[in-house]
């Protein structure tokens, strides 16, 4: 964990070495210690307490501070520009969604099973709270370099309305797709059961493809703006993409799915028909 927070805070002074100011690169490291440092005096109380309830909650609050800072950050030189408040609000609005989202859920359900074997030993639960701080940082590493940029930001343009575009459909995928989920699980008759029926019609992981798709427009806000080894910062989408594809989101759900249903031929035919993240768009064959 100490390895992954030492290359985190290498990528953040490459990132703004380019950019001469010493206050751009200093805003960035403290915005990755902020972050860092919240997650870990969470963990206390959580480790204590042998509790997982607040973790969701945590992350999200994370974002924010991060948020507030980096602005403020960046107004030492300069007022917060169009560019900076925009990239900032959806930020904002993505992260107190999703993390009120996923509190309410586990406070319904009482627990999160993916710490059931972690919860029990301090240094082991102290892993989930390292790596969702890493996850904040590199998640949110395109808005904390944006918003800590000095000098004059350069006007709106046609990039930045795509990017807004994008975020706004991201956005309004990943909030339907929840919306859809929770109402299928709490009907009585859906128990033990796979969602199978709005967007999830379509695609296996529609709630993946909206997160990938806003985080994508956020990036395109930098398009005007970076400048040199800056461009390091979009590795938030890349990111975004990788970890939900290739680590902890799609490759965890699936194999629960087979293991849950891999006898069922009805799942099995499910899994073969509708696309694993890009919603099909057409009907199913």
């Amino acid at each position: 964990m100490v390895v992954s927070a030492t290359v985190t805070l290498l990528i953040v002074g490459a990132v703004s070495t380019n950019s001469v100011e010493m206050a751009d690169m200093s805003a960035v490291a403290w915005c990755a210690v902020i972050i860092f440092g919240i997650q870990w005096l969470a963990w206390i109380p959580a480790s204590i307490l042998q509790s997982e309830r607040f973790y969701d909650l945590t992350g999200g609050m994370t974002f924010l501070a991060a948020v507030v800072f980096s602005l403020w950050a960046g107004s030492q030189s300069d007022d917060p520009s169009t560019r900076e408040l925009l990239v900032s609000a959806m930020a904002v609005i993505w992260s107190l969604r999703l993390s009120a989202f996923l509190f309410l859920r586990i406070h319904h359900s009482g627990k999160d099973g993916r710490f059931d074997q972690l919860k029990t030993s301090p240094i082991r639960f102290m892993v989930p709270w390292t790596l969702q701080a890493l996850w904040v940082f590199l998640t949110l590493n395109v808005v904390l370099v944006i918003n800590t940029q000095s000098g004059e930001a350069p006007p709106l343009g046609v990039w930045d309305g795509i990017g807004l575009a994008l975020w706004l459909a991201g956005f309004s995928i990943e909030v339907l797709a929840d919306s859809q989920k929770s109402a299928f699980n709490s009907k009585e008759e859906n128990e033990g059961r796979w969602i199978d029926e709005g967007l999830w019609a379509r695609s296996r992981h529609p709630n993946y493809f909206g997160e990938i798709l806003l985080w994508t427009g956020t990036a395109s806000f930098g398009v005007a703006c970076f400048d040199g080894l800056e461009v390091v910062a979009w590795i938030s989408p890349v990111f975004v993409y990788l970890l939900l594809t290739r680590v902890s989101g799609v490759p965890i759900l699936d194999r629960r799915g087979l293991e849950k249903w891999g006898e069922d031929p009805d799942y099995l035919s499910y899994r073969e028909t509708t696309p694993t993240l890009i919603p099909r768009l057409g009907s199913r064959r």
